[in-house]
C-alpha cells in the first residue's frame, strides 16, 4: 500500500463514530492546570442504570464523609432553614456564613424577627444584596404570627402558599425540617441531573419539568409524609396587626419557630439528607466548569461525563462610578456623609450609601481606591475620592467634590462611624468603608 493509500485508510478509520466518540471524553484541563474531566478513551464504559437505591447508597456514602460543615446543617428549626435558604438564593455560600450567624443571634426566633423593625432588619442584611429578600422575609415572618399564631405548615403545598415562599425554599423547608419526600430542584441539582442523563440545558419548561420529575425519582420513599395541617385554625379577632403581634409576643415572647407537627422521633432524616446530599454534589464536584469526574460518586451512573450542552449566558456589562467619602471629627467622635436612597427607588430602596459624584466631576483627581462590585450583569468599577477635612479648613478641591453631589441637601446625613453596622447600608459601601478601615468589619448590633 502506497503513503497516500496510508494516510487516507488512516483518516477514514480515525472518522468512525466509536473513535470520534472515545475523542470526545479525553482528559480535559482548567485553565490553571487543576484536572478537570479526567477519563481515559480506553476505559470508557457505558453508564449503569439510573436507579434509586444503588445511586442514593453511593451519594449517601459518599456525602457522609465529604460533606461541609456550615452552620445550618444538622438543625431541624423550620425558621433556620428558612433564613438560610432565603440568604443562599443568588448568592456565594462564603458571604452567607459571614452573615447568617450575625441574623439569627439578632433575630433568634420568628417571633424576634416578626417584631423588628423593616430598618434594623435591613441592617443586618447587609452585604448580602437582592435586598427585597429582607423585606419579604420580615413581611412573611409577621404573617406567620398573624395568620398562623407563628407555626410553620408541614407540606411543600402548604408552605407555598406563604409570601415570598416558592417550590425551591418550600421543599427544603418540607424536607429537612418536617422529613417530607419531596425533591428540592435548585441550579446545582439541575446541572447534576441533565448531566446524569445525558440532556442538554436549553432552559425550556419542557426541561425543567423533566428534572423536577427525574429528581423526585431519585427521592427516598422511606420518609414520611407530614399531615396537611388544620386549614381552620382559630384566630383571635378584634385586634389590629400591630395588637396581635404584641400580645403573641408578650405570651410566647422566646418560643422557637415550631410548625404543625414537631419533629418526631424516630422520624426519618432521609429526604433532607438526600435532598442536601444532591446540592452538595452539585455545588462541590459537578460544577459548572471542569467537573471532578474522577472524585464524582456517582459517576458510574452519569451519561454525559464532562460539561453538558448548556445556553450562552449574556455578557457581562461594565460601567464606570465614582463616589465621594467624605468624612470629619465631631468631638470624640467620626462620621461619615451618607445619602439615603429613595423609598420609591427601583434599585435598593431606602437603603444608605456613599454620595455618589458625576463622572466628569472627578476628571484628572486621584482615588483614594478602586474596587470592582458586581450586580447580577453589570460589573461597576468604581473609585473613591475623599473629602475629608483637613485640619481645621476644607481644600478648596474637596468643597468642589461637596457641591458635585447630585442629591438634595435632605438626602444627606452624617452618620456616626461606630453606628455604621446599625443601619441598613448597601454593600458597596460596607465594602469601601471597610477597606478604607471607616467601618469594622464584626457586625454590630443596633441595640448595643
Amino acid at each position: 500500500m502506497g503513503h497516500a493509500q496510508q494516510c487516507k485508510a488512516t483518516k477514514a478509520a480515525w472518522a468512525t463514530p466509536k473513535v470520534q466518540g472515545r475523542l470526545s471524553h479525553m482528559v480535559s484541563r482548567s485553565k490553571d492546570g487543576q484536572a478537570g474531566v479526567q477519563v481515559h478513551p480506553a476505559s470508557r464504559t457505558e453508564p449503569a442504570e439510573l436507579a434509586g437505591e444503588p445511586f442514593r447508597a453511593k451519594l449517601m456514602e459518599w456525602y457522609a464523609s465529604h460533606a461541609r460543615e456550615l452552620p445550618w446543617r444538622g438543625t431541624h428549626d423550620p425558621y433556620e432553614i428558612w433564613v438560610s435558604e432565603i440568604m443562599l438564593q443568588q448568592t456565594r455560600v462564603a458571604a452567607v456564613i459571614e452573615h447568617y450567624t450575625e441574623f439569627l443571634r439578632r433575630f433568634p426566633t420568628l417571633m424576634s424577627l416578626s417584631l423588628a423593625p423593616e430598618q434594623e432588619v435591613l441592617a443586618a442584611w447587609s452585604g448580602l444584596g437582592y435586598y427585597r429578600r429582607a423585606r419579604m422575609l420580615h413581611k412573611t415572618a409577621q404573617f406567620i404570627v398573624l395568620e398562623r399564631e407563628g407555626r410553620f405548615p408541614a407540606t411543600a403545598v402548604e408552605l407555598r402558599t406563604l409570601p415570598g415562599i416558592g417550590d425551591y425554599t418550600a421543599a427544603a423547608i418540607a424536607s429537612i425540617a418536617f422529613g417530607e419526600a419531596v425533591a428540592v430542584v435548585d441550579g446545582n441539582v439541575e446541572r447534576v441531573i441533565l448531566r446524569l442523563t445525558g440532556q442538554p440545558n436549553d432552559a425550556t419548561a419542557a426541561t425543567r419539568a423533566f428534572v423536577r420529575e427525574q429528581a423526585q425519582q431519585l427521592m427516598p420513599t422511606d420518609a414520611s409524609a407530614p399531615a396537611p395541617s388544620d386549614a381552620s385554625r382559630k384566630r383571635p379577632r378584634g385586634w389590629d396587626a400591630d395588637e396581635r403581634i404584641a400580645l403573641a409576643a408578650a405570651v410566647r415572647p422566646r418560643e422557637r419557630a415550631g410548625g404543625d407537627d414537631a419533629w418526631a422521633v424516630g422520624t426519618s432524616r432521609a429526604a433532607g439528607d438526600h435532598n442536601q446530599a444532591m446540592m452538595e454534589l452539585g455545588a462541590t464536584i459537578c460544577v459548572p466548569k471542569s467537573p471532578l469526574c474522577l472524585q464524582c460518586p456517582v459517576h458510574e451512573f452519569c451519561r454525559t461525563r464532562g460539561e453538558h450542552s448548556t445556553p450562552q449566558r449574556a455578557p457581562q456589562r461594565s460601567t464606570p462610578a465614582a463616589y465621594l467619602l467624605d468624612v470629619r471629627k465631631k468631638g470624640l467622635q467620626t462620621e461619615v456623609l451618607l445619602a439615603h436612597r429613595p423609598a420609591d427607588s427601583s434599585l435598593m430602596p431606602g437603603m444608605y450609601e456613599l454620595p455618589a459624584l458625576p463622572v466628569e466631576s472627578v476628571e484628572g483627581q486621584e482615588p483614594v481606591l478602586r474596587v470592582r462590585h458586581s450586580i447580577t450583569n453589570t460589573n461597576y468599577y468604581v473609585q473613591v475620592y475623599t473629602d475629608s477635612e483637613r485640619g481645621t479648613q476644607r481644600t478648596k478641591e474637596a468643597n468642589t467634590l461637596r457641591r458635585a453631589i447630585p442629591q438634595s441637601p435632605r438626602d444627606l446625613l452624617w452618620v456616626p462611624a461606630s453606628r455604621l453596622g446599625g443601619i441598613p447600608i448597601t454593600g458597596l459601601a460596607r465594602k469601601i468603608l471597610q477597606r478604607l478601615n471607616v467601618m469594622e468589619s464584626a457586625r454590630m448590633s443596633v441595640l448595643e
